[in-house]
């Protein structure tokens, strides 16, 4: 028997979807996203079900993004079409994962990028093990922070969201507490015990208690003031000139220049105008704009380049189209963010 991708069942009092790709780090493919969509339609409504619990299979991730592999092929067999639509479904769900009524508790022991954010930060809890990592490291491979990441990054505290954004840097345990994305921590070897917990129907903020480890003091801290001055840049051009200016008395701000540089420009470009938007937009109206990129992110060159360099060859050496910010024209970027034909449509609340 074929193993299944994603397995979503009724036990106790939860709803339980498990992510079940652990050779492919979990990545979400489309019959996965319309799995979990069925699966919260279904539990909406039944009494039974007072809470929804997401975990996954395997040490290593609890998913590392979308199945990006899958996209480009579509992209490039000129089934464009296809490919958006995946990102439409996609975008459905992160609404209503946002806008879900009941407990939506998120089990993350290991490492959550892209698509595996989406199907989670937006959630009611994110409960970190100890093996958490997360990034949106998605600059790096000529595409930028989607699902949701337009509304959720700007909301960080200061600029570290546009320092997460622009540099894909991956965020541990500490700091992500420190900075919101996770809500709780527990030891992984208690995750078990937890997850028994909740199908069992114990109160869910008694669980986290019984379970929940103490805060300490975040790596982040000593880098705020960097990260809130230089990030606050009007531009990615003024955020590095920035970094430049504190890169003699600071290897903080000095590796966050080199990174940025590797990074693709028209992501950068696109990344940086839309967390700057996104920060006065409401969720809906976030997504909608995601989607309007999205969608014209396989007419240019450098997804398809991003994803070569980092997946398919490995090489790790991407040749971006421009190669510079500087080369950049505005009306470039100003394209991506047009209103499109067709609109994305959103679900509404139940």
């Amino acid at each position: 028997m074929e193993t299944p991708e994603i397995i979503c069942e009724k036990r106790g009092s939860a709803g339980l979807i498990h992510l079940n790709r652990p050779k492919a780090l979990n990545a979400l493919t489309l019959p996965m996203v319309h799995a979990i969509a069925q699966a919260l339609d279904a539990w909406e409504h039944d009494p039974e079900v007072t809470r929804i619990v997401v975990d996954a299979e395997g040490e290593k991730a609890f998913c590392a993004g979308g199945d990006i592999r899958s996209i480009i092929e579509l992209g490039k067999q000129g089934r464009k079409d296809i490919a958006v639509r995946f990102w439409a479904d996609e975008y459905r769900l992160n609404t209503r994962i946002k806008f879900y009524p009941k407990p939506y508790l998120s089990l993350i022991d290991g490492i959550v990028m892209g698509g595996g954010v989406g199907i989670s930060l937006h959630g009611s809890h994110r409960i970190a093990g100890d093996r958490w990592s997360f990034a949106m490291p998605e600059v790096g491979i000529g595409l930028f922070p989607d699902v949701g990441g337009s509304y959720a990054l700007p909301r960080l505290p200061g600029e570290t969201g546009m320092w997460i954004a622009l540099t894909g840097t991956r965020i541990n345990r500490t700091d992500a507490l420190a900075l919101g994305l996770a809500t709780h921590a527990v030891a992984s070897a208690d995750v078990p015990a937890l997850k028994a917990a909740l199908i069992a129907g114990d109160e869910i903020d008694a669980v986290l208690a019984r379970f929940g480890m103490p805060q300490q003091s975040p790596p982040v801290a000593d880098h705020r003031a960097v990260i809130d001055h230089c990030f606050a840049g009007t531009s990615v051009l003024d955020v590095l000139a920035r970094l430049d200016s504190q890169a003699a008395g600071s290897d903080f701000a000095r590796q966050a220049a080199e990174t940025i540089r590797t990074k693709s420009p028209t992501s950068l470009a696109i990344t940086y105008r839309q967390l700057r938007l996104g920060a006065a937009l409401t969720f809906r109206e976030a997504m909608k704009m995601e989607f309007r990129i999205v969608s014209r992110v396989l007419d240019g060159v450098d997804f398809y380049e991003g994803v070569r360099a980092a997946v398919i060859d490995k090489d790790q050496s991407p040749r971006w189209t421009p190669a510079s910010l500087e080369a950049l024209e505005i009306g470039e970027i100003d394209a991506y963010f047009a209103p499109l034909h067709h609109e994305l449509e959103l679900p509404q609340a139940h």
